[in-house]
């Protein structure tokens, strides 16, 4: 059954509420974009935010790893509901409409699907293969999409996405080491872990020491600074796609990149403490951010991006 104009507004309202109401590194549905643009990014995101989630630890004392692949399962039916134009959830309302008018992938929100679904069956990955396999499903498709919503489909670029968003999302996971080993969500290779021997016991240490440096602490340091520059060398092959692309996007590319930059930056001037100091951008952060992205970025490196105030 078609929504009125009425309902498809309300629908986009209420993603919009949804993205504000989650702070992230990475700018939502940035002023940057257009409002129709930024709608259908808000929508993107809300059936983003409610399969994670889904996928997320269990709050009621009767979740299971099963009610969770049911809740899945119903948001993906949900997903098929909506491109067959018989949506009813406002966040399916509104991406029904999205998924229309700027022509979205559907293959792009159910591979997002499957990536929240090995989030309730995998924890730990053996190697960075792995790691980048998962991230194919949870990082890669959000990129597509939002290639797409600016008319672009060109294989090329979508190459260029990936090497962008994998980075963005491994970054995140460095980011969130700490977190995650409360979760019992360990994301770093466990290949690299005996590299650098290392184990997840002695990271439960980390995050349980009050201060100075426990017993490995080196090894961690030397760890850490491998996976960066391996995340820094694929958010550094990524940056031509912020000028191969049709305005206004090259800015907020250039925010997202430079956003990820200092994150990376932020970790190493923190000396790889996740643990008790957790890598993050505030508001001033992205001011200074937002001024850089103003100017093309042909050679700059994503050491430049240094974020000059300690940190917190």
């Amino acid at each position: 059954m078609a929504a009125s104009a009425l309902t498809i507004a309300e629908a986009y309202r209420a993603c919009r509420k949804i993205a504000r109401r989650h702070y992230e590194n990475f700018p939502v549905a940035s002023r940057l974009v257009p409002r129709d643009k930024r709608n259908a990014l808000a929508a993107i995101y809300a059936f983003a935010r409610a399969a994670d989630d889904y996928a997320d630890e269990p709050k009621a004392a009767d979740s299971t790893p099963e009610s969770r692949l049911d809740a899945l399962a119903a948001w993906r039916k949900g997903l098929v509901h909506c491109y067959e134009g018989e949506a009813s959830d406002p966040v399916f309302v509104a991406l029904a409409d999205a998924a229309q008018k700027y022509r979205l992938t559907r293959k792009h929100f159910e591979d997002l699907l499957s990536a929240f679904e090995m989030d309730v069956r995998v924890s730990r990955y053996a190697d960075f293969a792995s790691l980048l396999k998962y991230c194919s499903f949870s990082a890669n498709p959000v990129g597509r999409l939002v290639l797409e919503l600016f008319g672009h489909r060109d294989a090329d670029l979508f190459a260029l996405g990936d090497h962008m968003t994998t980075a963005l999302q491994l970054t995140n996971f460095w980011q969130d080491v700490g977190q995650d080993l409360d979760r019992d969500r360990i994301y770093l290779p466990l290949e690299d872990l005996r590299r650098f021997n290392l184990s997840i016991e002695r990271l439960r240490t980390f995050n349980a020491a009050p201060a100075g440096e426990p017993e490995g602490w080196n090894q961690w340091q030397q760890l850490m600074a491998f996976e960066i520059a391996r995340t820094r060398n694929l958010l550094e092959s990524s940056l031509p796609l912020t000028e191969k692309v049709v305005p206004p996007l090259p800015r907020q590319l250039r925010l997202t990149w430079l956003g990820g930059a200092a994150v990376l930056s932020r970790i190493e001037a923190a000396g790889y403490d996740v643990f008790r100091h957790r890598p993050k951008l505030g508001p001033f952060d992205f001011v200074r951010l937002y001024f850089q992205s103003g100017f093309k970025m042909k050679a700059l490196e994503s050491r430049d991006a240094t974020v000059k105030t300690s940190p917190k």
